[in-house]
């Protein structure tokens, strides 16, 4: 039985808590969040031990793990507050808003055998965990092109008030919408050269992006897109789509299915043959014992639940492999315009690990200007 906190109350939060109050090897030791309202509710109908202040509710509740779901500028100090007293931590996505953070608080759980997990979801979704099989199986041949597209009805009027649009609160289009489908790009591809061309377009947001659009390029000659707008009333929820070209077919993969073309069958798994294939999530997702929103929000927590209790360090979305999604965004956020960015990867000496994460960020983020966002013209 893992005993877990549960740190930040809103949309998210309250999810996990759900999910992972049901869950047969988790206790909830307490919850922690600044509304007054909600602790009120959670704990008059739940009984569980809440809290509006989260190093008293860390020090005093025998806390083994924590469930971070606050706007993403808290989620350094708070994670490697967590780190420090020897707790594993998932944390909502983005991990953290400064590359130099996320690497630093990655090589911290390392060093403490700490299991930690970042919230890309879309990683536990049947089609695109399909997606990464095949390409693993080499059926595709060289993959030569990608184009990640996510779309929904987010921000449709000019509205302000709330962290997500407010973009020192780690607010807009990019952090909170493009980081799922270029996670999944990272996933699949690692991490790419460079990004090129950048645009962070505005329909109704003053002071965020609502588009995303950017190219950019792997060290194997992959070329990719990104397209991200949620700004798009065209659709009723977020939809996210991965569309992949190879020397031998292509693939399109979102949520509800995955359509495989391919030209030769010989090196392909089971049951997919020359020409199209089609499967959909409904045979490709294992069932979940609590659902809440979709069974991937159940799957992501139950692995990190299941890692913990194996010792399993590495795992999908653990804070090294976030930290490569992170360096991406901070490249595409820092390069809107028509020069040419690089991605260089960070290492633990670039990343002052004995210091917290607001004194070491804001040192190195003139050393990561000079070597990572190099434009050529």
């Amino acid at each position: 039985m893992v005993n877990v906190a549960i740190i930040g109350l809103g949309k998210m939060g309250l999810s996990h808590f759900s999910i992972i109050n049901a869950h047969n090897d988790v206790k909830v030791v307490g919850v922690c969040d600044s509304s007054g309202y909600v602790l009120d509710i959670l704990g008059k109908y739940t009984g569980v031990a809440t809290f509006n202040d989260m190093g008293k509710m860390l020090d005093s509740a025998n806390v083994e793990a924590a469930v971070i779901s606050t706007p993403s500028r808290f989620h350094a100090p708070m994670v490697r507050d967590c780190l420090e007293r020897g707790i594993h931590v998932f944390c909502e996505k983005p991990f953290c808003l400064d590359p130099a953070d996320s690497v630093a608080l990655a090589e911290l759980a390392r060093n403490k055998d700490l299991v930690t997990q970042v919230g890309y979801h879309n990683r536990h979704v049947g089609t695109f965990r399909e997606l990464k099989r095949i390409l693993d199986s080499g059926a595709l041949g060289r993959v030569t092109h990608v184009l990640a597209e996510a779309y929904g009805p987010v921000v449709l009027k000019p509205k302000g008030g709330t962290w997500r649009s407010k973009k020192e609160e780690g607010g807009g289009a990019l952090y909170d919408y493009a980081a799922h489908p270029v996670d999944l790009l990272t996933w699949y591809f690692g991490r790419p050269d460079w990004v090129a061309g950048t645009v962070l377009g505005q329909v109704f947001s003053a002071e965020t992006e609502d588009e995303v659009f950017t190219t950019l390029r792997w060290p194997d000659g992959i070329s990719g897109q990104l397209s991200v707008s949620w700004s798009d009333d065209s659709h009723r929820k977020m939809t996210t789509r991965i569309s992949v070209w190879g020397t031998n077919g292509k693939i399109y993969a979102d949520r509800q299915e995955v359509q495989v073309y391919l030209r030769d069958a010989t090196s392909a798994p089971a049951g997919y043959g020359p020409g199209w294939t089609v499967r959909y999530t409904t045979e490709l997702t294992e069932e979940v014992d609590f659902y809440v929103r979709g069974e991937e929000y159940s799957a992501q927590l139950d692995n990190w639940v299941k890692r913990i209790a194996g010792g399993d360090l590495s795992g999908s979305a653990d804070f090294a492999a976030a930290s490569i999604t992170d360096e991406v965004l901070h490249t595409i956020v820092n390069g809107a315009d028509a020069g040419m960015h690089a991605v260089t990867a960070l290492t633990s000496t670039d990343a002052a690990r004995s210091e917290p994460p607001t004194t070491f960020g804001s040192r190195l983020r003139k050393r990561l200007r000079s070597i990572r966002i190099r434009t050529k013209r």
